[in-house]
């Protein structure tokens, strides 16, 4: 088993290695980006952790909308939530905690807008990045909406990607990735085993504080010694430690990076690039394309 709640943590806790605050960009705190972390931990790409008020939540609703090729984007909600409206798949539903939007770019989208905070005092969650493999960078793009009750729990851990004591995620990603969302109550004691071949390892915690073999104070982001030890963490302050954590087989490939885009390959972003120029010139021509609820379905 995995989840160990009241017996003691593991006696050689794996090591920290790296650990990061990230860059404040109002409400967002970009903890990885694929030109720093990004490197060590592969396919994790690139981490974003926002927390906006009504105020600000209304400004970034006039951000533009912009592209990706040969990632995926995985957002997660953790406090506050949001309204989705997708035309295309006839689904229209709110995402709090537990949930996830999955965007699997692939060969190009357009996206930004797909999601409005619902009438919430503040809003807070995750957006990660992962790299697709090389059969997938240019493929089709997939959008899926997957409400909290539709997602698969074991103890305190919510299975956003992948799979975790057996508990299979709904989410369509490439195997070799778990990516765990995970509250702990204070002084609770979890182990994160994981699976064969699943040398990269990092958390980053929004609220509270863990104690990982050395503490973890809430807005860092920490990188765990590669190989399969087990993560031992214990919530060491007052309040829940609300944290995501990401396990997964290293990306065999160099990261070719875009503006907006990471591939496997020069000759695979040359074709992402040209894939999502041509969708831009579409995207144009398409016109207004707002729901009634104010969100902008994605482009592909």
């Amino acid at each position: 088993m995995n989840t160990t709640l009241t017996s003691p943590l593991a006696p050689n806790p794996r090591r920290i290695t790296q650990r990061t605050r990230g860059q404040g960009h109002g409400p967002i705190t970009r903890l990885m980006s694929p030109s720093d972390l990004g490197q060590v931990l592969k396919p994790f790409v690139f981490l974003d952790l926002f927390d906006a008020d009504q105020r600000t939540m209304a400004m970034l609703a006039n951000m533009p909308l912009h592209p990706h090729s040969g990632i995926a984007t995985v957002t997660v909600p953790l406090e506050g939530a949001f309204h989705y409206e997708d035309p295309a798949g006839g689904a229209v539903g709110t995402l709090g905690y537990g949930a996830v939007e999955w965007a699997r770019a692939g060969g190009g989208m357009w996206h930004g807008k797909e999601l409005s905070a619902t009438d919430t005092p503040r809003i807070q969650g995750f957006q990660l990045w992962l790299a697709l493999p090389a059969e997938l960078e240019n493929g089709e793009q997939e959008s899926r909406y997957i409400e909290a009750q539709n997602m698969r729990q074991i103890g305190p851990a919510h299975v956003i990607i992948g799979n975790h004591e057996g508990v299979q995620s709904p989410v369509p990603a490439q195997e070799g990735i778990n990516y765990l969302l995970v509250t702990l109550k204070p002084g609770e004691r979890w182990t994160y085993r994981p699976p064969e071949h699943h040398s990269v390892g990092w958390l980053a915690l929004a609220k509270g504080r863990l104690s990982a073999g050395a503490p973890v104070d809430a807005g860092e982001m920490v990188v765990f010694e590669p190989g399969e030890m087990p993560i031992a963490l214990e919530a060491s302050g007052n309040e829940d430690a609300v944290f995501v954590l990401g396990s997964a087989v290293p990306h065999p490939h160099p990261l070719h990076l875009g503006a907006y885009s990471v591939h496997t390959s020069a000759p695979a972003l040359e074709a992402g690039e040209r894939r999502i120029a041509e969708l831009g010139r579409k995207l144009k021509e398409a016109g207004e394309r707002r729901t009634a609820s104010g969100t902008i379905p994605v482009f592909r």
